[in-house]
């Protein structure tokens, strides 16, 4: 099937939720970048599983887990193709990002670093992707190094090559910013990083969504994303990981599926992938998962992202028209993601007051407080557009703002 060209208002259709009313008026959800909606797609996709093949995957010998199965590891497929990689042993079924991130933190981390090691973090990363590295650091005795950023948002990369030394064991660095849209170069990073001898994981919970993504290309070592942030179901996301890097990592989680024999003299783990999937795994969110990556497969990608770059744009130029509005990011390559500040006004009443004129954005420090006290700011309110937004909500954005500034003027 070919792809569908790109139309907002047809798009708009297959998800029910926008459809919906907040406090009397029609909702405007400009908080993609914390989750994602769902099409109807997705949704049936896991009401179909659960009424007609619902089963456990793997051990069973009956029809239904035959179904379950094939739907299960089909989805492994999916993803591998969504992201490129060589192979479906590469792809391990995780939680979320976060989880992916702390996978390779206690399995690859625990076993490879050493006291005087270092860690290169950028300042904009997440705290799902600070945390943990900070945490095995204080299990293995490496350090941890923050890179810097520019007062645009951009990661410093004179900064960053020049703490590129030869104890750097891994740099863990977001594709692109959740807090300011902020696309960041991390082909370069992987290659400079390689140079020295690193390893790279990447964040891509906030890539996916906008950015065609090519694991092999990128060239990195370990690659995470979370399912609902790509207009798939929550709970459940993948770690790509490079398979000699896999096959050398101890289990991070023991249980069933993960072991091939099991006695009291000793335990022998299975193979990829399955040697990281201890218990029963997210199945009805794996086959909601492969609804979402078909979805977007049948979408014209490159025509999604030029809305969603319009959208940003038009938010970027009536901006100016707020009284005391500032912009914190303003890099050149970001997806649409416009994060901002109104003197006098805390980010979290702007976010309530919007809330009651139907208007869904974020307020905060989302989650990156290193990255806000590096700007010497608290949080932000934050708009994020994903490719079923429009033009008119746009403007309703930035009337319910010029409502708020009237009220506190």
């Amino acid at each position: 099937m070919s792809p569908q060209a790109f139309d907002v208002d047809r798009i708009r259709a297959d998800f029910p939720i926008l459809a919906q009313q907040i406090r009397n008026k029609p909702l405007v959800y400009l908080d993609n970048a914390a989750t994602s909606q769902k099409p109807s797609s997705v949704i049936s996709a896991e009401q179909l599983y659960y009424e007609q093949f619902n089963s456990n995957v793997h051990r069973a010998a009956h029809a239904l887990a035959d179904r379950a199965t094939i739907a299960f590891e089909g989805a492994r497929e999916r993803v591998r193709v969504f992201l490129n990689a060589n192979s479906t042993q590469e792809i391990i079924w995780v939680k979320g990002a976060t989880e992916g991130i702390n996978l390779v933190a206690q399995s690859w981390g625990r076993e490879n670093l050493k006291p005087g090691d270092v860690i290169l973090v950028s300042m904009l990363e997440h705290h799902a992707n600070i945390v943990p590295w900070q945490q095995v650091a204080l299990q293995t005795g490496a350090t941890v190094q923050p890179v810097l950023v520019t007062p645009e948002g951009d990661i410093d990369l004179d900064d960053y090559r020049s703490k590129l030394t030869t104890k750097v064991r891994l740099v863990a660095v977001s594709h692109v910013s959740n807090a300011l849209g902020t696309i960041n170069p991390v082909a370069d990073m992987i290659r400079l990083a390689h140079d020295v001898g690193a390893k790279v994981l990447v964040d891509g919970a906030q890539a996916t969504p906008h950015l065609m993504v090519d694991v092999q290309a990128l060239d990195c070592d370990f690659y995470v994303f979370s399912s609902h942030k790509v207009f798939g179901p929550t709970g459940i996301g993948a770690l790509y990981g490079k398979q000699a890097l896999l096959e050398a990592m101890p289990p991070w989680q023991t249980g069933g599926e993960m072991i091939e024999r099991v006695s009291f003299d000793g335990t022998t783990f299975n193979q990829l992938p399955f040697k990281f999937e201890a218990g029963t795994p997210a199945i009805a969110q794996a086959v909601g998962l492969t609804a979402a990556l078909d979805y977007l497969g049948l979408m014209d990608r490159q025509a999604a992202e030029a809305h969603e770059q319009a959208l940003l744009a038009r938010a970027t130029e009536v901006s100016r028209d707020i009284p005391g509005l500032q912009l914190v990011g303003t890099a050149r390559n970001k997806v649409s993601v416009l994060s901002f500040n109104i003197d006098g006004i805390h980010s979290n009443d702007i976010g309530t007051l919007l809330d009651q004129q139907g208007i869904a954005i974020r307020s905060g420090h989302h989650c990156t407080q290193p990255l806000m006290s590096h700007f010497g700011i608290t949080g932000t309110a934050r708009a994020s557009f994903a490719f079923y937004n429009t033009m008119a909500e746009v403007d309703a954005l930035f009337s319910g703002l010029q409502k708020i500034v009237k009220i506190y003027g």
